[in-house]
């Protein structure tokens, strides 16, 4: 079978380019979209993805800020810090970094930034549109899930009655994705680790997402050329030193009919959807 790779820059240039012109619209009305960051310590791997926030930030003239705070910072400063930051009108987006250190664990991180400032999506009153049938993108929704749904557009892959299985169940992924694809009339079936005979729902699936964290995950005996299947891999795994997904791409693209590519797939979606909401939190802060 002859497969298309879901590469993501193309619709990740049409956004950026969207999104210039929509600051450029807010900086007229005397507003830059600007991001928080918060970071408690100097975890390596949330200072290199914090640099990648920051430059997609700047590609479209957004404005960027890092609150780096000790590692060793108590409950009480945390919140009384997060307070200044949440009311501090020149910042619209608001996102705490992950991981936080054991003495912050307790804290409910989810629904600390007020909804409005919710890049993330993951507030309680953001999550609550995808329970009450919300398809629309221009809300603050979970950004892996808006990109994966915009990726699957842009490449013009129906997900109305189809059979789509998401392997995970986190808050992050898993979860809000199962529900926005309901809302788009998909059947949608969650798989997970305790899930019998893996196999018999992906070669039954006409969408495949897997979003577990595990290389290899899938191989060529989980697809049936016949299906003609589209594969999402959201698994941002490293193997001998590359970064790979959930999926064996040498392996499971020659059964197949789309596939999307670990790097160039939904990594690059989830940042411009980041971004994306950013510029309409500080949009709705025109609107009122």
């Amino acid at each position: 079978m002859n497969f298309r790779t879901l590469s993501a820059q193309p619709l990740v240039e049409q956004m950026r380019n969207n999104l210039i012109e929509r600051v450029n619209l807010l900086k007229s009305k005397g507003l830059t979209p600007r991001m928080g960051i918060v970071l408690v310590g100097d975890n390596p791997a949330s200072l290199t993805y914090i640099k990648n926030k920051r430059k997609a930030c700047e590609l479209v003239g957004a404005q960027f800020e890092l609150h780096q705070w000790n590692d060793q910072i108590g409950p009480e400063e945390f919140l009384a810090n997060l307070e200044a930051l949440k009311n501090n009108p020149d910042i619209h987006g608001i996102i705490i970094q992950l991981p936080v250190p054991e003495q912050l664990k307790h804290l409910d991180l989810t629904n600390l930034v007020s909804p409005e400032k919710d890049i993330d999506g993951f507030h309680g009153m953001n999550t609550q549109l995808l329970f009450k049938g919300c398809r629309e993108l221009e809300n603050l929704l979970p950004c892996t899930p808006k990109g994966i749904v915009r990726l699957l557009q842009h490449y013009n892959i129906a997900v109305e009655g189809k059979e789509v299985l998401v392997i995970g169940r986190s808050l992050i992924v898993g979860k809000p994705l199962s529900m926005l694809l309901s809302n788009y009339n998909a059947t949608v079936t969650i798989a997970h680790s305790k899930t019998k005979d893996l196999i018999r729902y992906t070669k039954n699936a006409d969408i495949v997402i897997s979003a577990v964290g595990k290389v290899n995950l899938l191989t060529a005996k989980h697809f049936s050329p016949e299906r003609k299947t589209t594969v999402i891999d959201v698994g941002i795994n490293t193997l001998n030193g590359k970064l790979v997904g959930d999926v064996n791409f040498a392996e499971v693209s020659p059964l197949v009919a789309n596939i999307s590519p670990v790097p160039g797939g939904v990594g690059p979606m989830t940042v411009i959807s980041l971004i994306e909401n950013l510029v309409i939190a500080c949009e709705k802060k025109i609107k009122g």
